[in-house]
């Protein structure tokens, strides 16, 4: 597999073909498109001098095409979301760099198709081992231009890497099979081969020896999205499109994969249920609600964003819970020791919160804690807790992506698996029980592609990341997750 690999900017819809944490599969060569970095991925060589002191050999404004940095004609600004500085000015390329960087990789896929897996995997491992060494500037550089506390980036840095550290031992295992079938004079064989070029995000390539033209980047802002993202994925040259975003996105992107029947991955949104029922460990329900719902302030695809709690537990889970976002958690800039939350990402988050937060309190909801902009800066939200809430409020069928925790009162498990249900999205969702029949049941029965039971924390490159309905198709992750990026062939060999 070839890669093509977009960044684009912050706030934007995202044009992103595969978030920071997610690594690239081996079997395949990159082609990197990139429009304006979102959350977590710009590498601003602009930045180099700043605040953060991060170093200029990991900070990077060009496109990256056929193993060279490539200037644009025009630039686009990346805005520290704490302050609102300028970080940098990152290339804004267009349809023909996207263009160019799909043939780079093309070209680059025919050998890189030859390439053993042990060769492959060897280079992956390289990789992971310069993201590990570099991990604290990395880091930085996340923080700065996403604004999150950095010991989540730091975090971020090792979940990332750690897939990069996977899929270079699952390199080593693709296997095909042989298939026995009435004729005595054949045998059949079903071959594992790589897709082709695909379009991928992951950062560090060049460094650990990866071939020029193997992996590639293509940088552009919300203005030139569409036209780079049409031409990924129309180009005949591409076989794969692997895409993080929103489910709006992700729809206009099938629809130009289909004109050609390519190869599709997709992380849409989601929506994710927090229940809690009334035989849960309610100090374990907390524990998980925080670390679910406010990690990187509530902006990350499978935080909670609807609590769901059973009537005998409800009134002391709430209690507990505002005692804990009043205790635990410090909003500030992600680079002083201590802070928790971080700002959102831009102007528009906020007045996302902001709306769900007053149409909910105009519909009858109580503000438990928070409920309005922080006093450090203009990107800068309370941590919210909401109880009283009802299933016409927006933050009940909507994904808010901020700091926004809305509790919903239930009686009976087929009511709040209903409600949970009832959403178009299915990435994550999660339970509190200690009743294993209830366990199984609610287990099975919640349409998502993941769940976590007595558990806020799901993620982990062994296991497969991935949602259903219109969260998106496919898996990341784990020992199917390689699959994704490979053809099946079948082979008759007769004459035996």
């Amino acid at each position: 597999m070839a890669t093509c690999f977009q960044l684009r900017g912050c706030g934007a819809q995202r044009l992103s073909l595969l978030p920071l944490g997610r690594g690239p599969c081996p079997c395949a060569g990159y082609l990197g498109l990139s429009t304006q970095p979102k959350p977590g991925l710009a590498l601003l060589r602009g930045y180099a001098q700043g605040p953060a002191g991060l170093p200029p050999a990991l900070l990077r404004t060009d496109g990256f095409v056929g193993g060279r940095w490539l200037p644009a004609r025009a630039v686009f600004p990346v805005y520290d979301p704490a302050s609102g500085a300028e970080l940098g000015k990152v290339a804004d390329c267009g349809a023909p760099e996207a263009r160019a960087a799909v043939r780079a990789a093309y070209e680059a896929f025919c050998s890189w198709r030859e390439v053993s897996a042990k060769e492959r995997s060897s280079l992956l491992r390289k990789w992971y081992d310069l993201m590990i060494k570099n991990k604290e500037d990395l880091a930085k550089i996340i923080t700065a231009e996403n604004g999150k506390p950095l010991k989540e980036a730091q975090g971020e840095i090792l979940y990332s890497a750690l897939f990069l550290e996977w899929f270079s031992e699952e390199a080593r295992r693709i296997y095909g099979d042989i298939i026995y079938t009435p004729a005595k004079d054949k045998r059949s064989l079903v071959l594992k081969q790589p897709v082709g070029v695909a379009t991928v995000i992951t950062p560090l390539a060049k460094q650990a020896g990866i071939p020029p033209g193997v992996y590639n980047v293509v940088p552009c802002s919300r203005k030139k999205a569409k036209e780079v993202g049409e031409a990924l994925c129309t180009d005949p040259l591409v076989s794969k499109i692997s895409f993080t975003g929103s489910t709006a996105t992700g729809k206009i992107l099938l629809h130009y994969a289909a004109d050609s029947v390519k190869r599709v991955s997709m992380e849409l949104g989601g929506h994710a249920p927090f229940i809690v029922f009334d035989s849960a460990n309610v100090d374990q329900a907390v524990a998980g609600a925080m670390a679910s719902k406010f990690r990187n302030s509530g902006q990350t695809c499978v935080c909670s964003n609807r609590f769901l709690v059973q009537r005998g537990i409800h009134d002391s889970f709430v209690k507990k819970l505002a005692e804990a976002i009043k205790r635990d958690l410090r909003v500030g800039n992600g680079f002083e020791e201590g802070t928790t939350q971080g700002p959102l990402i831009n102007e528009k988050a906020i007045e996302k919160v902001e709306k769900h937060v007053s149409d909910a309190v105009s519909k009858g909801a109580t503000i438990e804690t928070g409920g309005k902009r922080h006093r450090f800066g203009k990107n800068f939200f309370e941590p919210t807790l909401l109880s009283n809430v009802t299933r016409d409020m927006l933050c009940s069928h909507e994904e808010t992506f901020g700091p926004l925790a809305p509790v919903m009162k239930f009686d009976t498990e087929e009511e709040a698996v209903a409600i949970a249900n009832a959403a178009d999205v299915g990435l994550a969702g999660y339970f509190y029980s200690q009743d294993p029949a209830q366990i199984w049941r609610v287990a099975e029965q919640l349409e998502v592609g993941m769940v976590g039971v007595n558990e806020g924390l799901i993620s982990t490159v062994e296991c497969p990341f991935g949602g259903v309905k219109q969260s998106g198709l496919g898996r990341e992750g784990s020992k199917y997750g390689i699959d994704e990026y490979l053809e099946l062939k079948y082979v008759c060999y007769g004459g035996l």
